[in-house]
């Protein structure tokens, strides 16, 4: 899982008031105030209280979410959930029955005051006994040194309240810093040490994480875009400072990409490096927000592989501010988190989003065509190999909840990448090379924007009248019908093809298939006993079975094993390499130059066509137009 997403609104509070006039529930002309107390943490745990206002109904229900924007999965955070209770306005408690893991039913509303509950942790029992929720889209508790706010996970709302606004107050330890987008109405830190955000629904609660820990950010500007990095290091290894010039050239990269599609003034990254310890996260990615995004990743990993993971990751999320920000469907605007109806246009939220964060690379002078082409190939046999075909990706979509679809959900980071790369190619060739993809979006994105959401079985037909009637048959065939796309028919638009060639691998894993392994009794790595290696590994002499001791001096076991695969990603071709090696009993040592790996396979490769060929001026204006 990468990562994902809901809107941003840019509605008045005294518009959104006049729009919720008529709603029964609570009092539409005041907020609703929540207070999270991270200062007396209690097991591990933190309080929370909700205000809503005076209630004009009979009875209420208190919701925690099952499921959010960007996480397609049943996570059910009320799971987390202890202790909950109402009050009335004289501190008298109210009866309140849980109706299911993620419910509250109040039958005397009227008498209520406030509800209060204390909140688990996601990170510190993801190794335990409930449903584990991706890191990324989780919660920390680290008292007194970092507090991990994904606020679904701390905030619930009242059902028919969702369109009222919240204020976020944030009791804080005086050592610690919160670092959000979510627009702060009050801070009190000289005094109280309070901070008072506001939200003008509860749509972006959820929308804007805050990340608590001793200070150490650092910001810059690109145009008129402020973006903010906070980095929590344990061990304090790494520094927002030291990671931030990657990430400023990427993001300036991107911004020249994106062009006039993009006005977002704020974005904040909150990288959050795990210890790998029992207690503490274990899934590695993002989660997309449409101002920010969460990344968690192990501090254990080199600098070079952070800032490589950070490229890929924080790219993918950047470009969520296109859709779903500002092209999404009314299942995401309205988006019901306790029953959710998910939209079929995943192909466009995940798939479009990862086209762009691999295309703009390549647009941008950040990766040559060889990586690019790699990266395409990669997903064509991933999406072959691990997902079903031969499947409706509008209805895999329409129903990734469901145990028939959920496993294929990854897909559209292989599959919804690929789709967006055949629409892209047919406006290509269909327009000479002039408009694509991009220019599409820039057309449905002024159409819609933040606030005005599309009908889901509108949107086809929306995009028709905005590009070519050619595209039709691509979009009845391959994403709403079943068909397998014959990638061959649209590689060779811009003279490429997809054949039997030498394609290159990782030096330890070819895509996600390793060729090492590892013994729990021993602690050994070992190369797998079975299996075609690599060139890089055939060339410097290793055989299968052989057992890894020592590579350039450094002891490799069980325990890091992690390290190893992380080294590699900085290896250079050309270096000099010593590997000490087990084979029958026997130490051997094995030395030469790194040289880059292969293996044969599928991949694609450039025809050899005139350079005033159709095909090669088409490929040129779809990597560099």
């Amino acid at each position: 899982m990468l990562k994902k997403n809901l809107g941003i609104l840019a509605v008045s509070l005294i518009t959104l008031a006049s729009c919720n006039s008529g709603k029964v529930g609570i009092n539409a002309n005041k907020d609703v105030v929540t207070t999270i107390d991270l200062v007396n943490v209690v097991d591990d745990k933190v309080q929370v209280e909700v205000n809503p206002g005076k209630f004009q109904t009979e009875t209420a229900t208190f919701n925690i979410p099952k499921t959010v924007p960007g996480t397609y999965s049943d996570d059910n955070y009320g799971q987390y959930i202890d202790g909950f209770k109402a009050y009335d306005y004289k501190g008298n408690e109210v009866a309140a029955t849980r109706i299911d893991q993620n419910s509250w039913l109040i039958p005397n509303a009227k008498k209520v005051d406030k509800v209060s509950y204390w909140v688990n942790d996601t990170y510190d029992i993801e190794n335990g006994d409930k449903s584990v929720v991706f890191s990324p889209a989780g919660s920390n508790i680290l008292k007194d040194k970092n507090f991990v706010l994904n606020l679904h996970a701390f905030v619930g709302y009242f059902s028919g309240s969702e369109q009222y606004p919240y204020q976020i107050k944030v009791n804080y330890p005086k050592n610690l810093e919160g670092v959000t987008s979510l627009p702060k109405v009050v801070s009190e830190k000289e005094t109280f040490n309070v901070d008072t955000f506001g939200a003008r629904r509860y749509a972006e609660v959820t929308d804007n994480p805050i990340m608590y820990s001793e200070p150490d950010t650092a910001s810059f500007q690109v145009n008129d875009m402020n973006i903010t990095l906070s980095v929590y290091s344990p061990t304090g290894v790494y520094s927002a400072e030291s990671l931030k010039g990657n990430i400023e050239t990427m993001i300036k990269a991107q911004k020249e990409f994106l062009g006039k599609v993009d006005d977002t003034k704020q974005y904040t990254i909150l990288l959050y490096l795990s210890t790998l310890s029992e207690t503490d996260a274990g899934g590695f990615g993002a989660l997309e927000h449409n101002t920010s995004t969460v990344v968690v990743l192990p501090e254990q990993m080199p600098k070079a592989a952070i800032e490589g993971a950070l490229k890929d990751v924080v790219s993918h999320e950047f470009f969520h501010i296109v859709t779903p920000l500002r092209v999404h469907s009314e299942e995401i605007h309205y988006f019901d988190y306790n029953n959710p109806k998910m939209s079929q246009h995943l192909w466009m939220y995940e798939g479009v989003t990862e086209y762009f964060a691999n295309l703009f690379q390549i647009n941008q002078g950040l990766i040559d065509e060889e990586a690019f082409y790699k990266r395409i190939n990669d997903k064509i046999t991933n999406s072959r190999s691990r997902y079903n075909d031969a499947l409706s990706f509008t209805e895999m979509s329409a129903n990734i909840l469901s145990d028939e679809y959920k496993d294929e959900y990854a897909n559209v980071y292989e599959k919804g990448t690929l789709i967006a790369m055949v629409i892209d190619l047919t406006l290509r060739a269909e327009s000479n090379g002039e408009t694509g993809i991009l220019d599409l979006m820039q057309k449905l994105s002024t159409t819609y924007g933040s606030e005005k959401p599309f009908k889901d079985d509108e949107l086809f037909n929306k995009i028709i009248e905005f590009t070519t009637p050619e595209l039709r048959s691509v979009i009845d065939t391959y994403i709403v019908g079943n068909t397998p796309i014959p990638y061959n028919d649209f590689l060779e638009k811009v003279g490429l093809e997809l054949g039997e060639t030498e394609v290159e691998t990782g030096y330890f894993l070819n895509g996600q298939v390793p060729y090492i392994g590892a013994d729990e009794s021993t602690q050994e790595v070992f190369i797998l006993p079975e299996g075609t290696l690599n060139s890089f590994l055939t060339n410097l002499g290793v055989q299968n079975g052989d057992v890894i001791d020592e590579i350039n001096g450094v002891k490799y076991t069980l325990k890091n094993v992690y390290d190893l695969i992380g080294a590699s990603r900085t290896w250079k071709v050309g270096d000099a390499i010593t590997m000490t090696v087990k084979r029958n009993g026997e130490a051997k040592t094995l030395a030469g130059n790194i040289t880059k790996p292969t293996t044969k396979g599928t991949g694609i490769t450039v025809k050899d066509l005139p350079e005033n060929s159709k095909e090669v001026q088409l490929r040129k204006a779809w990597l560099k137009n």
